[in-house]
């Protein structure tokens, strides 16, 4: 019982199961039941159609039997009647076609009558023994020759355009006109437009008229003579192929003679551009003018013309390089021309000229601004859209030898050069150079050899990227000599001012009578005129260059008297005993006391900061006035003059220089040399001596 359950279960599940089943697909199997009953009703009328179709062409084929059987004897009857229409056709055109060609020449169809023309031409020929088509052949030469003569007349006047004339050209080769001949002639006529074209743009570069500008000077000969020469060659390789390379070299060297003449053309007329400072319509000429000519360039390979126009545009970036590096030149030498303006007019006019800092500041800012103009000119050259960028030369040897080496390089060595040549002229005081601007100059070189000239080749390698090989200069090469420069110019200025304080000094002692002398009571003018002067260059110095090291300084410089006063004051006492020994031995001690002191190197190189500069004057103005002292005799109250002079000089030129014993070794020696040179050595009381100081 319990499995009968399950089953009755079971089977009323099922049923369910097929009465969901069919619930769901219901619609389903109405639709395949309709299609089902469309398919068997379609196949039916099928049946049906091909039935018929069947039978209607078995009766076509019955037809096609009889139409066959009864045409079969007719059908070579019928065959030979259309090739004799045929022929009769072909004849009725013969005897025509000297009427036609009569017409055809009357109306200016010629080329319609090449045609005709060509179409018998054949036929004429293979049947020229029988009379009827001897005479044809007849009229038709005649008539040809008429044909040709006026189309030799129509080529030869010219007054049509280049299309015209090749039109021209081929129908007399296919009227059997000799190709070498009409070859000749093409390029005869050829050359007389393409040189009116030439006359015209020549016309345009006299002095008379205004010449256009360099645009449009180009887009006349691209549009005119290169337009004018693409037409020519590609008529003459279309009509003339069968010359094969002869008639190719004939048209190249057409090509050359004429190219070359309008290339020279094109160069006087850019010539005439170098004056600019702007290259930019220059760049769009020269643009212009190489895409015009890569198409002749590609017809005419032969010619060269397209290596001939690059190389036109490379010479005339070479000289636009020169042309800058000139004007850089120049920009340089301007503003050294203002700077000698500027440090005159305050001093003719007796004001405060403007500070060393601030002429420095506007020379080396104008000078960087000209070279960054000058870069921005010639990257046009460069330009990814100037068709002439992409080659060699724009792309290697252009940036590296040309920009980078020619004009950056090329300028710096030159700026030092110009700068150096000053170091050259005479430094006598009034001479044709400031000591000013010997100074300003060596601090611009310093600054370049510092930062500026790596600036400026980093600047310029950035917007150049070089791909070229070939060796270039290196930064620190440049950085070297521009540092080089800087030191010879102020050493220079060391020297030139060294000798205009000696010359003061040197004149002071010449001029004076030293043994009639009357007792010192002052200090001598020249000698504060040297101190005034020595720190009027301590503080032009200052204004461009750092302080320096000194060495350590003792608390009485200022107060300190010399040693060799001391020697003074022994020669002093040991005088009255005097003997002709005694000169000899007081010489011999003097002697042995500068073995033991420190040599002194009056040239010394001159480092780059302002204790070392102003060491290096006072070296020379102090050692000036020694040899000066040793050239003279003094009295008692000169050599007094000279000790007072020298203790003056002592008190306010020792904080100047970076080891003040230097200052007091050297007024040592010349108050020790004036003493060797006095019959009556007897110095002044060193209070006294400060005393006429203090005063002074």
């Amino acid at each position: 019982m319990d499995s009968e359950t399950d089953m009755v279960r079971q089977i009323r599940a099922l049923d369910s199961d097929m009465q969901t089943l069919v619930y769901e697909n219901y619609n389903k199997f109405i639709s395949a039941t309709d299609t089902i009953r469309k398919m068997k009703n379609d196949f039916r009328k099928m049946e049906d159609e091909m039935d018929r179709l069947a039978t209607n062409m078995a009766v076509i084929t019955d037809f096609s039997a009889r139409i066959s059987a009864t045409l079969q004897d007719r059908h070579e009857r019928i065959t030979k009647l259309a090739g004799v229409h045929a022929l009769l056709r072909k004849l009725q055109f013969l005897f025509e076609l000297p009427s036609r060609l009569t017409k055809c020449v009357e109306l200016g169809a010629y080329g319609q009558a090449v045609r005709y023309q060509g179409r018998a031409r054949a036929v004429l020929q293979q049947y020229q023994h029988l009379p009827s088509f001897r005479a044809i052949q007849d009229d038709c030469q005649v008539i040809t020759a008429r044909l040709a003569q006026q189309l030799r007349q129509r080529f030869r006047e010219g007054g049509s355009g280049a299309p015209e004339q090749a039109e021209c050209v081929e129908l007399l080769l296919a009227l059997g006109e000799p190709a070498e001949e009409l070859c000749e002639e093409f390029l005869v006529h050829a050359r007389g437009r393409l040189e009116e074209e030439l006359s015209s743009l020549e016309s345009e570069l006299g002095p008379s008229p205004p010449a256009p500008d360099v645009l449009e000077f180009t887009d006349r000969g691209g549009s005119g003579f290169v337009g004018g020469l693409c037409q020519v060659a590609a008529a003459y390789q279309e009509l003339f192929a069968a010359q094969g390379p002869a008639g190719a070299e004939k048209l190249a060297a057409f090509a050359r003679e004429l190219g070359g003449r309008y290339f020279d053309l094109v160069e006087r007329r850019l010539a005439q551009e170098q004056g600019g400072g702007d290259n930019s319509l220059l760049v769009r000429a020269l643009d212009r003018f190489h895409r015009r000519l890569r198409a002749p360039g590609a017809l005419l390979e032969a010619a060269g013309l397209a290596e001939a126009a690059t190389e036109i545009v490379e010479r005339v970036a070479r000289e636009r390089l020169g042309h800058h590096l000139q004007g850089l030149r120049a920009a340089f030498l301007g503003c050294l021309t203002d700077v000698r303006q500027a440090l005159a007019a305050p001093r003719l006019a007796g004001k405060e000229g403007p500070s060393l800092a601030d002429l420095l500041a506007n020379v080396a800012s104008s000078i960087l601004s000209h070279i960054k103009a000058s870069l921005a000119a010639v990257h046009l050259f460069t330009a990814k859209e100037v068709s002439f960028s992409n080659k060699p030369y724009f792309r290697g040897e252009f940036c590296s030898q040309g920009v980078r080496e020619g004009l950056i390089v090329g300028f710096i060595r030159s700026m030092c050069q110009t700068a150096q040549s000053f170091c050259d002229s005479p430094g006598e005081k009034g001479g044709a150079t400031p000591p000013a601007l010997l100074l300003l100059l060596s601090r611009l070189c310093l600054d370049y050899e510092t930062a500026t000239i790596s600036y400026i080749l980093t600047l310029t390698d950035e917007q150049f990227l070089v791909q070229d090989q070939s060796p270039v200069t290196p930064v620190s090469t440049l950085c070297a000599e521009a540092r080089e420069t800087a030191r010879r110019l102020l050493t220079h200025y060391v020297k030139v001012q060294g000798l205009v304080i000696s010359q003061m000094l040197r004149k002071s002692v010449e001029t004076r009578d030293w043994l009639t002398t009357l007792e010192p009571r002052n200090v001598r003018a020249v000698m504060k005129r040297v101190v005034e002067d020595t720190t009027a260059i301590d503080v032009q110095v200052g204004l461009l260059y750092e302080e320096g090291v000194r060495k350590a300084q003792s608390s009485d410089s200022s107060k300190r008297t010399f040693s060799v006063y001391s020697s003074s004051r022994q020669q002093g006492r040991y005088a009255p005993s005097y003997t002709p020994s005694a000169p000899m031995d007081t010489n011999l001690l003097s002697n042995i006391q500068k073995l033991f002191s420190e040599r002194i190197d009056v040239f010394s190189p001159v480092e780059f900061n302002k204790v070392s500069v102003l060491t290096g004057i006072i070296k020379i103005s102090l050692k000036t006035l020694l040899e000066c002292v040793r050239l003279r005799t003094f009295g008692r109250f000169g050599l007094q003059q000279v000790q007072v002079d020298c203790h003056f000089l002592q008190l306010y030129l020792w904080r100047f220089v970076a080891d003040e014993e230097l200052v007091h070794l050297l007024l040592d020696e010349v108050v020790a040399s004036a003493a060797l040179r006095c019959p009556d050595p007897v110095p002044m009381e060193p209070s006294v001596v400060e005393v006429i100081c203090e005063r002074g």
